[in-house]
């Protein structure tokens, strides 16, 4: 298997970005293959258990207070609401539910409700994602408590990039709770959003600062803007050339990614539904090995689980059953330090 490394500098993942493009397909197709099922996707479903009136102004986000985009703030769902949720997405192939809640963060009163929904799902024998905000490390480790597979916090872009998207939350935050997160034993989703108005130097400082964590995220979203009327992004993009990304810049930040992260799922998150099938062959090509089905994200629309069938029918892909190898390395490694006990 591909040597796993975290010392990866920017000038190196700038050459990887330079490549042929047919060459950096084939050498992320090539890592891909040694560390992955190369015909399995996995199938994930999100879904918005809190939506709208988060007080952060990210400026992608319809879900900010600070965004007129029409999205209405709504309270937690309550826990039996969710699992009917999370039996439809298994019904339909699902293998991990991913579960957002407009937060900053959640308070210590939400918690109970959020371990009650944590444990229901999986009780169905779905793993469980969530996202949150940020966390304080009790909440994190309440969130292992109850058996939380995933806990997804995006760093969104590079350093440099990222105070022009956001300013009510630093990186150096979003950092922190990553490190909460892993302290509490929970498996780490971060990745980010491509097509904000960018530089490929951010791109490759958005890679570069996931793929020199002391441990690469389990999963890494790769989000293309969806640019919703209302939101600073998508007013200052709109009918301007920036407001989608290039199709072959994206295919190869996924190809980056995959390269310099070969463990970690690559999941083709937002965005998609504007995709192309040729366009996400690409991605498959070069080693996105994850989407979110269904017909809605947390508040954008997305392809469809029918949709999705007939396409990786077409495309000869299956859905995943396998294990996700740093979790299934993860267990090994535990395995062997109970032996060695």
């Amino acid at each position: 298997m591909t040597d796993i490394r975290t010392d990866w500098t920017r000038d190196e993942i700038a050459a990887l970005f330079d490549l042929p493009f047919t060459e950096l397909l084939y050498q992320a197709a090539t890592v891909h293959r040694e560390n992955h099922a190369p015909g399995e996707v996995q199938l994930c479903t999100l879904l918005s258990i809190k939506t709208g009136g988060c007080p952060e102004d990210c400026g992608y986000c319809s879900q900010s207070v600070h965004a007129d985009s029409g999205v209405k703030a709504t309270k937690l769902m309550e826990p039996q609401a969710v699992l009917q949720r999370a039996a439809q997405a298994k019904d339909q192939g699902s293998q991990r539910l991913c579960m957002g809640a407009a937060w900053r963060n959640p308070k210590d009163r939400d918690m109970p409700k959020i371990v009650e929904i944590v444990k229901g799902v999986r009780d169905m024998g779905m793993e469980t994602c969530m996202t949150l905000g940020m966390l304080t490390p009790k909440q994190a480790d309440m969130l292992a408590e109850a058996g939380l597979d995933y806990y997804n916090h995006n760093i969104d872009s590079s350093p440099e990039y990222y105070e022009t998207a956001i300013s009510t939350r630093s990186m150096d935050e979003r950092l922190e709770t990553l490190d909460h997160v892993r302290g509490a034993g929970i498996n780490v989703c971060s990745g980010g959003i491509v097509g904000m108005g960018e530089t490929r130097a951010d791109r490759v400082g958005f890679l570069h600062t996931l793929a020199t964590l002391e441990r690469h995220p389990e999963s890494v979203p790769v989000n293309a803007l969806v640019p919703v009327k209302g939101t600073v992004l998508g007013d200052m993009l709109a009918d301007t050339p920036l407001a989608k990304i290039d199709d072959i810049e994206f295919v190869r930040t996924i190809a980056v990614a995959r390269i310099t992260m070969p463990r970690s799922m690559v999941r083709l998150s937002a965005g998609r539904e504007s995709m192309s099938e040729a366009t996400q062959a690409l991605c498959f090509t070069a080693g996105a090995n994850s989407i979110f089905t269904g017909d809605k994200l947390l508040t954008a629309a997305n392809a469809g689980d029918d949709a999705d069938a007939a396409m990786l029918a077409k495309l000869g892909l299956k859905a995943m059953t396998s294990e996700e190898p740093m979790r299934a390395q993860r267990a090994c490694g535990s395995v062997a330090t109970e032996a060695a006990e």
